[in-house]
């Protein structure tokens, strides 16, 4: 399989982070699907993406460097169709090494046997059904603080002249153990500290404050019950790290979801 050449500059690629939400958006229609269904005709064709997903943690920074990722279906408890499904959207080893020389904050190693989680393709198959366009995985480094994650994300910036997309996908909101089981289809409960908590982040996005947003364990009770753990917050942080200032943001599938979590996607450039 031939690897898509990148060094031809072209129009600047936008940046989404994107809540990803249930797995079972993946096979499940809804206004959130729609709108990922939608912008995959609004959005340039990008020559390959780069995805920062919540569910690829690794000691060291890591990206995925094979000619045909897996499709890696992690996760328990769902029903067979969802682990029926493969998204053979190709590699790109020579984007894993451009990337790779690109960061210089710390070592990356590329990572042979990893593929696409959840968080990668349950997302990229609605925008790009298809799977014609080449996507690897950047992993989070769980030794990293909050704001060396923006810092390495910045180091990734040219990336977006050469016609990459890069996809932040986790949740602004995230606590599973509040979640309102018994509300699985009620797409506009969200608990008030969900909904401040939203609203707190998006104020700050709004108004460009990032340092507050890389010091979010600061911003409140609301904040820290929305982010209990780091994994869905921080591709969030990778996402603005490359926003450029004379970019503007906009918001999408603003919604809470089963009381504590968000569905809160932003769109830069």
């Amino acid at each position: 399989m031939t690897t898509i050449n990148i060094d031809n500059c072209m129009e600047r690629m936008p940046v989404l982070f994107v809540g990803h939400g249930s797995p079972m958006y993946a096979i499940e229609e809804n206004e959130f699907v729609q709108t990922w269904r939608d912008m995959g005709d609004t959005l340039p064709i990008p020559k390959a993406i780069i995805c920062i997903s919540a569910h690829w943690e690794t000691r060291g920074t890591q990206v995925t460097a094979m000619q045909q990722p897996q499709t890696i279906h992690d996760f328990g408890g769902f029903p067979r169709e969802l682990y029926e499904i493969n998204y053979p959207a190709p590699g790109n080893p020579e984007l894993a090494k451009e990337a790779i020389n690109l960061i210089k904050s710390s070592p990356v190693t590329p990572n042979e046997k990893w593929g696409l989680d959840h968080g990668a393709w349950s997302v990229i198959r609605r925008i790009y059904p298809k799977a014609d366009i080449p996507v690897i995985q950047l992993s989070m480094d769980y030794n990293k603080s909050p704001k060396e994650h923006y810092e390495l994300a910045k180091e990734l910036v040219s990336l977006r002249d050469k016609g990459v997309l890069i996809i932040g996908s986790g949740n602004i909101v995230h606590n599973l153990r509040q979640v309102a089981w018994d509300k699985p289809d009620d797409q506009e409960y969200g608990y008030d500290w969900t909904i401040e908590a939203n609203e707190t982040v998006k104020k700050l996005i709004i108004e460009g404050k990032h340092n507050e947003l890389i010091n979010y364990k600061s911003l409140g009770k609301a904040v820290q019950m929305a982010a209990p753990s780091a994994d869905h917050y921080l591709p969030l942080l990778y996402a603005l790290a490359l926003k450029k200032e004379d970019e503007e943001v906009s918001f999408f599938n603003d919604k809470a979801v089963m009381g504590s979590l968000t569905m809160t996607s932003i769109k830069i450039g």
